[in-house]
């Protein structure tokens, strides 16, 4: 068997691994699961099959030849990678008449050109939920007449995001949490954490590989997860009017979480949060974290829109404009936090302390487990969805951020 770089997805392995040897592949695959799974990891491992250049198909993809190699560096020129941008972070449909690089338009324009090895051509599109309505309308075509020897792989956390018509084209194949110990394995292998660290980045992943190849590269922001976990777990014992004077300091740390932690630019990894843009582009995974894969250092190219002009402007006027979708990212950054100890919290009150991701803060979440009403923390996890839910649907992220102060349960005393 060859060198598959996809980790902790047995199903989803099985799968595409059946798929490839048949030969006779889907016009569309439709890769499902958390962000940070590994499903760009996934698309990656089954474009090398394809294109690798062994002469035994068992020994496929043998990361050794040509086009593995090329794969690994991020040049092969067959495969074509989408990803979202701009400050509404979208996947757009592009000019009609000429669309430009990283638009639908322009990778249907790629497509229709003859492959340059003449083998197989892969398109991955990472964060398909990102995929504007005009652009899956005009993905629809490319579906629906595909050219030869062409694989379309979308990459969704959210496929309920994805039109009707896009989700019934596509073969589904879901990918779950990986393991902890699997993703403590692939740290330590890759050198970016000792066995200790390892473990307690796996278990602050949350079943995400590549978010923890990010949080192993970025200490900074473990830091900034960790002060920002104590503050939420404080506002549980304070008052509405404290509770809202946070909002801005709140605000203030989500934004540096969506700038500066995206998996999927992390050095040597692939992925991607809930939202974010922003470390040092290095290596490529997904908008999910793609990364339970790739070689150590490797780079992956990908296919960007062109910046927004707004984003060439400077000053005050261009924070103004910029603010919305900023805001918006830095709720939906935030709200990953959120969730990770509302969970937690949740767990703690069941007595199932042995999952808790939260392990340095223990004694402090199986206290306030103690002191929250019956269910409150489950509640809080479904408002908590549907919040972030809405913001994702253009809700004024300042009064879903005040929302959920106030929904945030209350201790009693003690």
């Amino acid at each position: 068997m060859g060198e598959w770089r996809t980790r902790g997805q047995p199903l989803a392995l099985e799968t595409i691994e059946r798929i490839a040897s048949r030969g006779n592949l889907p016009n569309a695959l439709l890769l499902v699961g958390p962000a940070g799974a590994g499903k760009t990891t996934l698309a990656l491992d089954l474009a090398a099959v394809l294109l690798c250049g062994a002469a035994d198909p068992r020994a496929r993809p043998c990361r050794m030849c040509a086009a593995c190699r090329r794969l690994d560096h991020g040049n092969h020129p067959d495969v074509h990678r989408l990803v979202p941008s701009g400050a509404g972070r979208q996947v757009r449909i592009g000019d009609r008449v000429a669309p430009e690089p990283g638009t639908v338009r322009s990778l249907i324009h790629e497509l229709a050109l003859a492959p340059s090895e003449g083998g197989w051509r892969i398109a991955i599109v990472e964060e398909a939920e990102r995929i504007n309505e005009d652009a899956q309308n005009a993905l629809l075509k490319l579906l629906e007449e595909p050219p030869e020897r062409t694989v379309l792989v979308l990459c969704a956390a959210d496929e309920d995001r994805l039109l009707p018509t896009v989700r019934s084209r596509g073969f589904r194949v879901r990918l779950g949490p990986v393991p902890a110990d699997a993703i403590a394995a692939l740290l330590v292998e890759r050198g970016a954490a000792d066995a200790s660290r390892a473990t307690a980045l796996a278990r602050r992943s949350r079943g995400r590989p590549g978010v923890a190849l990010s949080l192993a590269a970025s200490p900074d922001t473990v830091l900034l997860e960790q002060r920002l976990e104590r503050e939420i777990l404080d506002l549980a014992r304070q008052g509405p009017s404290v509770r809202l004077a946070a909002a801005a300091d709140l605000f203030r740390s989500g934004d540096q979480l969506a700038s500066g932690l995206l998996p999927a630019q992390a050095p040597g990894v692939g992925g991607s949060m809930a939202a974010s843009a922003g470390a040092s582009s290095a290596s490529g995974g997904e908008g999910d974290a793609g990364l339970a894969a790739g070689g150590r250092g490797a780079r992956v190219s990908r296919t960007r829109t062109p910046r927004d002009p707004q984003d060439e402007v400077t000053g005050e006027g261009a924070r103004d404009r910029q603010a919305p979708a900023a805001r918006r990212a830095a709720l939906l950054a935030l709200g990953e936090i959120w969730r990770a100890v509302a969970r937690d919290l949740a767990l703690a009150s069941h007595g199932c302390r042995a999952e808790l991701a939260h392990v340095d803060l223990l004694e402090e979440i199986v206290a306030l487990s103690a002191c929250l009403p019956a269910g409150a923390a489950e509640r809080f996890l479904a408002r908590l969805d549907a919040t972030l839910d809405a913001a994702q649907r253009n809700a004024n992220p300042e009064i879903a951020l005040d929302v959920l102060l106030l929904a945030w349960p209350s201790a009693r005393a003690a």
